[in-house]
């Protein structure tokens, strides 16, 4: 920025340098959401800024030291231990992680991670990603597992700004379910989600030397966020009628993260060096947009399709058929064992030397018995009963650590200091509305000369406020031309590209049969159909069309062929021939031995 030019302002929530931890930056802002989340909040957390500023380093972060690690593993920690202190509560914690890559959704914990998956749109559950796995998860460990999972999958690839650059969006997805029974001994059902996004970085082709498949992605990048940034301008601007969610995949997966039933932190990475000082500046008003958005969350109460509570049902209705089993089955193991045990002591056919040596055999012989007889005693299927019950109570976690008072209390200072940093917040958007201009004008003052002083101080701060404002206009008008050359350049590269299909396809077209359906391809282009789930064409398949000539006319003479006179794979068929050419041909045949029949007239 020029000397001249008033200092540019932003106001966020909080502002971190490179001084700062990742643990901070969590403590102060991200553990108010996650919080909420374990009480049955949706809640996003998504980093956003040019490519090489440190989103996925915000996100994944490092193992060592321990103060850098991410966002993401962090998350990991604080829902566990929250699962883990809750009392008279139960969880079921599942995780899925996917990309976004090229504007293609894929599966990075899936068995064929190329595979490209659609999105579908329910009435309850809104949008979701159809064939995505779940992975049902106990800890920490399994959390971190499947995150390095993942992270080995998504695409990477190098650039002039970045050598590991993030060539595609990730979304790592939490989704909980919790079960608690209040004081009055009634259930009671909530369901959460936490999506932890990694988007790739916003690219400018001179900077970064993107070329072939590089330039591809960072087209699509660009577009992606682009998108983004017109559904938050949307959202923001409360003109505007129609909010362009579908434009995007990644803008389709947020649609509930942008103005809809879920808690949402952006953090912004910045870079600190001055030749990216137009991209910074984006970034920061890419932000300032995004604070604008109101999103109306609420606590999930009863949802209809959980998994927790088909579990919650199936359990209780496996431990009363294990109850009655028991109560059955002790009756007939007792009967059983008491017969075993008369048979033991009374048996006329030991000896009587081999009864006074065995004594001490006979007592273990009669623990074995019981033992022996409660296990026969318990048929196949409750064996089969007791297998799943046990299954079932290890899907669902909570309260294993409710009695552990350390733990507990540390759980307690973390959320008393992330409300005492909320609290910070409210009072600083308080004071602000105070020395409002509006604070300032309805003001009763004691004098004339404190009304002028007030006011003047007033004229002034709207002064530099309109200087700010002009200089904001130049940079929008500035950056917007920066925007138009490179989407110039994109759509030259798209017309060539579209060139050469267009010159490869005409030269193809010549060489395609003339009985094939694709033959005509402008039948083909009226018949193809957009289709918007997929975000693809359908095309028809191509057909060939058989052309089957008619019979000719029989003559007087005919010669059959026996089928061995074709090869294996034609079909067998008959030939006519003309009745002065029938000595020749059946000379020739008869000379290599193949079968001749004839028919005259």
């Amino acid at each position: 920025a020029a000397a001249a030019e008033p200092p540019k302002q932003f106001t966020f929530d909080g502002a971190y340098g490179g001084e700062h931890s990742t643990e901070q930056i969590y403590n102060e802002v991200a553990y108010p959401l996650v919080e909420g989340v374990t009480e049955g909040y949706n809640g996003t957390i998504f980093a956003y800024g040019q490519t090489g500023s440190g989103k996925s380093f915000t996100m994944q972060g490092i193992v060592d030291p321990a103060t850098q690690k991410g966002i993401i593993p962090r998350a990991f920690e604080h829902i566990f231990e929250s699962v883990q202190c809750a009392e008279n509560a139960k969880f079921l914690v599942r995780a899925s992680y996917l990309e976004i890559y090229n504007e293609d959704v894929r599966d990075l914990l899936g068995a064929d991670t190329k595979q490209k998956l659609e999105l579908k749109e329910h009435p309850e559950k809104g949008v979701y990603v159809k064939g995505l796995s779940l992975h049902t998860v106990h800890s920490v460990v399994q959390c971190e597992r499947i995150m390095e999972t993942g992270w080995r999958n998504r695409a990477v690839g190098y650039t002039l700004m970045n050598k590991d650059s993030s060539r595609s969006h990730s979304i790592f997805t939490i989704n909980m379910e919790i079960y608690t029974v209040d004081e009055r001994g009634q259930d009671h059902l909530r369901a959460a989600k936490l999506n932890l996004v990694d988007l790739a970085g916003s690219e400018r082709q001179s900077k970064t030397g993107a070329t072939g498949e590089r330039l591809k992605e960072a087209t699509k990048i660009n577009l992606s966020l682009s998108a983004l940034g017109n559904v938050i301008s949307a959202l923001v601007d409360g003109r505007c009628k129609h909010i362009p969610y579908r434009d995007s995949k990644l803008t389709r997966l947020l649609q509930d993260s942008l103005g809809g039933n879920t808690k949402t932190l952006m953090v912004a990475c910045l870079s600190p060096a001055d030749s990216n000082y137009d991209e910074t500046l984006s970034t920061l008003r890419y932000a300032n947009r995004a604070k604008n958005i109101k999103n109306k969350p609420c606590i999930n109460e009863d949802p209809k399709d959980t998994l927790l509570r088909e579990y919650q049902e199936e359990i209780k209705k496996l431990k009363a058929i294990l109850a009655e089993q028991m109560s059955t089955n002790t009756l007939s193991g007792k009967r059983d064992l008491s017969s075993s045990t008369e048979v033991l002591a009374f048996d006329p056919a030991e000896p009587q030397a081999a009864q006074d040596t065995g004594s001490v055999t006979r007592e273990s012989t009669r623990a074995e018995v019981a033992v022996t007889a409660e296990r026969i005693s318990m048929p196949v299927d409750q064996q089969q009963v007791l297998a799943r019950l046990q299954m079932l109570e290890q899907q669902v976690v909570g309260g294993e650590q409710a009695k552990n008072k350390d733990l507990k209390e540390k759980h307690k200072r973390r959320k008393k200091y992330a409300d005492e940093r909320r609290m910070q917040l409210v009072a600083a958007l308080q004071s602000s509305n105070e020395d409002s201009s509006d604070w300032v004008l309805l003001n009763v003052y004691d004098s004339i000369q404190e009304e002028v002083r007030a006011k003047s101080k007033l004229l002034e701060k709207m002064q530099r406020k309109l200087r700010a404002a002009e200089t904001e206009i130049k940079d929008l008008q500035s950056e917007f031309e920066l925007e138009k050359i490179d989407y110039l350049g994109t759509i030259r590269r798209l017309e060539r590209d579209l060139m050469l299909f267009q010159q490869l396809l005409d030269r193809v077209q010549t060489l395609i049969r003339r009985d094939c359906n694709y033959s005509n391809l402008d039948k083909i282009k009226r018949e193809c159909v957009w289709d918007e789930e997929a975000a693809c064409w359908k095309i028809p398949e191509p057909v060939i069309q058989k052309t089957s000539l008619p019979a000719g006319k029989r003559s007087s003479s005919t010669l059959l062929l026996s089928p061995g006179f074709f090869p294996a794979h034609q079909h067998t068929s008959l030939l006519f021939i003309p009745f002065g050419l029938r000595s020749l041909v059946k000379s020739c045949m008869q000379s290599t031995g193949w079968s001749f029949s004839g028919s005259s007239g």
